[in-house]
């Protein structure tokens, strides 16, 4: 999930940069391009899902023609910023990966937690 959204920003950011646009918008496709890498990447994934999710609902309010394209964008960004980087990241390197076990049966209903980089 976090290469396909980072993919999408990165490839939307880059095309919009090659395809000459005004200086001021350019900034704007550079930030989406940088997000994109930081989420293929998975760094800083729950900030940049946030960012994503602010930056998507923007282009899709300033451009309605592409809206359904910016919705799905903004819902996985904020589905990535709730779930986390996941194993195979930078972040699960270098802060570890937080994993959540729901137990079956019997007992108070609550999950045990562990904090495991490779679990």
């Amino acid at each position: 999930m976090r290469v396909a959204v980072g993919g999408a920003l990165l490839l939307h950011g880059v095309a919009a940069l090659a395809a000459g646009v005004a200086p001021a918008s350019a900034a704007i496709h550079l930030v989406c391009a940088a997000m994109g890498v930081f989420l293929v990447v998975g760094l800083w994934t729950p900030v940049v899902g946030a960012i994503a999710v602010l930056g998507a609902g923007l282009h899709g309010f300033l451009d309605p023609a592409d809206a359904d394209f910016y919705a799905l964008l903004a819902a996985s960004g904020a589905a990535l910023a709730l779930l986390g980087p996941g194993a195979w990241s930078v972040d699960a390197r270098l802060f570890g990966w937080r994993r959540v076990e729901i137990r079956n049966g019997g007992g108070n209903g609550r999950g045990k937690t562990r904090d495991s980089p490779l679990e």
